[in-house]
């Protein structure tokens, strides 16, 4: 028998209306944008597992970097961020204060020059003569900038002791903490270091004897038409600085306060070379000056007897040696009659120097490279090493310095004679004439001129010469006959015995321009000081020049300043 099953009917859902097959004829009864008529299809596995391994690696990039945070690099950036908290600021040290030797202060820190920023300025004394010599100060340039050793509001010496002695003066900064919250409100401020005050520098000039000095030589400038001056005042033993002057001058505190731009701007361009200091940095022909080194040379070489003498009338007649009817003259500023050396110093004769230097007939001469040699060894157109910025040099003329400034032209007689007596190429400053007087002064000691105040035991010696004190001595009693009988006779006063040597130096090849110079040293006796009076380029007919000055102050000085005119015990 058979028996029939039935079939267990299945039982299906109710189609959603999503899930029935649309057909072209129904379609566009759907509205796409509420997904009506589309079949969504279910995402893959391999889909979740790309994004659970993306997520992953971005969780393991996370943490590791926020380990590297706070657990390897925690403490440092813990210290940053309280520092970011922190402003450190630049506590300025006062700048040195400079005074004179008497204790005049001459330069300090104040409110009564101000600088365009209204910060406190640095104040200069109020007296003329004094720009040169101290100098001024001004903000650090670009270029000072970029080396990140200076601070934009910190003052740095620019000329004179202020640029020389800038170390000295600057001092240390200190350092103010000022802690600051999230808006920049101050919370607490303290000082982590104390500033340390620049240092307070003495000069070893006396501020009255400078002063003067400069009102002399601006005085006879102005008066006889030279378009300078400068003067020094030299510690013979010590090498200090009892004055130095040069005109025309500047007021440092124009220029440290940077207000005036348009008297600023002269000072940088105006023809009269304002910003040079004279007595340093100029260099002049320093003419009959130049004679006693000639003459210590030759007694030095024994080339000349100092008793021997040439009988002068104005001028050397020199045949030339290849055409006996062609001769040459040199000429003498005047006849001076019979000489010899001490009288050839005392009335300047050219006619003797160039014999003795150049040689005449069957006198030698010494020549022209004995007379650079002991130019040489008196410090001429060699720096002093002074304590001020900008000194030059200077030439001594050569053969060699001959052919390489005068297209290969061979060194000539006429050369030597002319160099004998301080013309021709011959170029010093009057601060090398100061040290080199100076070391004629005490018979022998090439001493480093100084414009600090110092104690005896540390003058600085440059060299100990090798001339006899004899010769030296010779050499004493011409320059003091220059003053008893010769072109100085204005510098022998009653109250002090000065010797002196003049020197009025031809300029260009009209030679109508000239500079006068005086030198020399006080007391004869027992030599204190040297000094130098430089006027520059004053009319040739002009017959008042550099004597005029020194006797003017010497006059000045007997009142007002008699210390510095008597002698001292020696030192050892």
């Amino acid at each position: 028998m058979f028996s029939i099953r039935r079939k267990r009917a299945r039982h299906y859902a109710d189609l959603s209306p999503d899930e029935i097959f649309v057909d072209a004829s129904n379609l566009p009864a759907y509205n796409e944008q509420q997904f009506e008529g589309r079949i969504e299809r279910p995402i893959r596995r391999q889909t979740f597992l790309g994004l659970a391994i993306f997520c992953g690696l971005l969780v393991l990039i996370f943490g590791s970097k926020i380990f590297y945070l706070q657990v390897v690099n925690g403490a440092d950036y813990a210290e940053r961020s309280l520092n970011n908290s922190l402003s450190f600021t630049p506590i300025f040290a006062e700048r040195g204060d400079i005074y004179d030797r008497r204790g005049q202060e001459l330069a300090w820190t104040g409110g009564l020059a101000t600088t365009t920023e209204g910060l406190a300025g640095r104040v200069y004394i109020n007296q003329l003569g004094l720009g040169h010599l101290l100098g001024y100060v001004s903000y650090p340039n670009e270029e000072e900038m970029a080396t990140g050793q200076y601070d934009p509001k910190e003052y740095l010496g620019r000329a004179g002791v202020e640029k020389v002695e800038n170390d000295n003066l600057l001092g240390e900064r200190g350092v103010q903490i000022i802690e600051v919250n999230a808006k920049g409100e101050k919370l607490s401020d303290h000082i982590v270091q104390k500033p340390v005050p620049g240092k307070e520098i003495k000069l070893s000039i006396d501020t009255r004897v400078q002063t003067k000095f400069y009102d002399l030589i601006k005085q006879l400038a102005n008066d006889k038409g030279f378009t300078g001056g400068s003067g020094v005042i030299m510690d013979v033993q010590t090498g200090e600085i009892l004055a130095l002057a040069s005109y025309p001058d500047f007021d440092p505190n124009i220029l440290s306060t940077g207000q005036d731009a348009q008297t600023i701007s002269r000072y940088f361009s105006d023809s009269s070379h304002i910003m040079l200091n004279r007595a340093v940095s100029g260099l002049y022909t320093p003419g009959s000056i130049f004679k006693p080194f000639v003459a210590l040379g030759a007694l030095t070489e024994k080339t000349i007897d100092p008793r021997k003498t040439f009988v002068t009338n104005g001028e050397l007649v020199v045949p030339n040696p290849y055409d006996k009817t062609q001769e040459t003259v040199f000429k003498d500023w005047k006849n001076n009659g019979t000489v010899d050396l001490r009288r050839a110093i005392a009335v300047s004769s050219n006619v003797y120097f160039y014999i003795i230097g150049g040689g005449f007939g069957n006198q030698k001469g010494l020549g022209i490279d004995k007379i650079g040699q002991y130019a040489r060894l008196f410090g001429l157109s060699q720096k002093t090493d002074i304590n001020l910025p900008n000194e030059a040099e200077g030439v001594i003329p050569s053969p060699a310095w001959k052919a390489k400034n005068f297209k290969g032209e061979p060194w000539r007689l006429g050369d030597t004679y002319h160099t004998s007596i301080g013309q021709y190429g011959v170029s010093v400053t009057p601060i090398q004439m100061a040290r080199a007087y100076s070391a004629i002064a005490n018979k022998g000691k090439l001493i480093q001129p100084t414009i600090l105040a110092i104690k005896p035991e540390q003058a600085i010696v440059q060299a100990s010469l090798p001339i006899s004190a004899e010769n030296f001595q010779i050499i004493h009693e011409g320059m003091r006959g220059v003053v008893l009988e010769g072109t100085a006779s204005a510098l022998n006063v009653p109250y002090l015995e000065v010797a002196a040597k003049t020197g009025t130096a031809e300029l260009g090849v009209s030679k109508e321009k000239v500079n006068s110079w005086s030198v020399g040293f006080w007391p004869y006796q027992s030599p204190r000081y040297a000094f130098v009076v430089a006027m520059e380029k004053g009319d040739r007919s002009n017959l008042v020049g550099g004597v005029f000055v020194v006797r003017q102050l010497l006059d000045w000085m007997n009142l007002n300043t008699p210390e510095y005119l008597t002698s001292l015990p020696a030192r050892p």
